[in-house]
């Protein structure tokens, strides 16, 4: 999701628990925590700086759909565990607010439809694959938004025929929720002309 914006000259912040350890890499700066734990270097981030835009990535594992079926199994062992991933979403719904930019957070049809309300856009990979032809496949992705973001328009790659849906069909494995995840490329590019190609880096 960042690499257009450092590509660009942005400073970017990523806070994910899986990262190894805190460190500043050029434009990028890793955070290896929950949002909780980092909210004191985010406000300070947002205190002394102009953030242009936040963008969330809620784990959707206990609140997708698709994995409903196994609902009832986790509450048996932590009734509040569908709260615990409506907390991270609101988080960066908090964090969005208060630095007074565009933001959004994500997740596929879930859940959170019957928590935050009716998701205010949604798209598929293929929708950009003007920007970049390997994002041709589907994953109905939803964002629930403000500080005026808006969906950017679809660029579709006419070309590369029908999209596949390679994210159903991703193999069992360590890896396999990385990659049903990842921010697909166009899209990104998509947000990033829209809200950071026209901004100055100062």
């Amino acid at each position: 999701m960042v690499k257009p914006w450092v590509d660009a000259g942005y400073y970017a912040v990523l806070v994910d628990p899986q990262h190894e350890s805190h460190s500043v890499d050029g434009l990028i700066e890793r955070i290896p925590m929950t949002l909780s734990d980092a909210m004191p270097r985010l406000g300070e981030i947002i205190r002394t700086h102009q953030v242009c835009f936040v963008a969330g990535f809620p784990p959707c594992t206990d609140v997708a759909v698709s994995g409903s079926r196994w609902f009832a199994a986790k509450a048996e062992q932590d009734k509040f565990f569908q709260a615990k991933a409506a907390l991270v979403a609101e988080q960066c719904r908090v964090i969005g607010q208060l630095a007074g930019c565009p933001w959004f957070f994500e997740n596929p049809v879930s859940v959170f439809s019957s928590i935050f309300g009716k998701p205010d856009y949604s798209f598929n990979p293929c929708d950009y694959t003007g920007y970049c032809a390997d994002d041709n496949y589907t994953k109905k992705t939803c964002l629930w938004a403000g500080g005026g973001f808006e969906l950017p328009a679809a660029f579709r790659n006419e070309s590369l025929g029908k999209p596949d849906d390679r994210i159903h069909k991703a193999a069992p494995g360590p890896d396999r929720a990385n990659f049903r995840s990842a921010t697909p490329r166009g899209f990104a590019q998509a947000v990033f002309e829209r809200y950071g190609a026209g901004l100055t880096t100062n």
